[in-house]
């Protein structure tokens, strides 16, 4: 558990990248063999790209840094619980491992089925959810 609070951790910073940039505060990372190999947070508003969600940008830095299209071998730590269409990319990417912070109850893939992710991938959630629905409280609040 240890290791997940530390990548977690990662992910919050770059949630918080995000939320300095007026995005949804969600952040990413990718470990391989122990290692970060990948870093991303929402760029939505800024690239004015409804799909530029945390996990994809995570997922193209990855596959892109290991040079094929699987991460069967890797972890995905993500502040919040992926949407469908994350999920969905998550699948083709056949990823290892998923760990994610907060629930997402609106539009998080559990809420809609709980089979849009690879049947090998491992969950593992609620890890630093407090610390990830704080974050996304204190966007919103600031945003109404």
């Amino acid at each position: 558990m240890e290791d997940h609070t530390k990548y977690m951790t990662e992910a919050l910073k770059e949630a918080k990248y995000a939320f300095d940039k007026g995005e949804v505060p969600i952040g990413a990372v990718v470990v391989c063999s122990n290692q970060i190999i990948a870093r991303a947070h929402n760029l939505t508003e800024n690239l004015n790209d409804p799909t530029a969600h945390a996990e994809m940008q995570a997922i193209t830095a990855a596959t892109s840094y290991l040079g094929g299209k699987y991460l069967n071998q890797c972890t995905l730590y993500v502040t919040l619980e992926p949407c469908c269409m994350c999920a969905g990319a998550l699948f083709w990417s056949q990823l290892g491992m998923l760990v994610y912070g907060a629930s997402d109850t609106k539009r998080g893939y559990s809420s809609m089925s709980n089979t849009l992710l690879h049947p090998k991938t491992k969950i593992i959630h609620s890890v630093l959810n407090q610390e990830s629905e704080e974050l996304m409280k204190s966007f919103f609040k600031q945003k109404r």
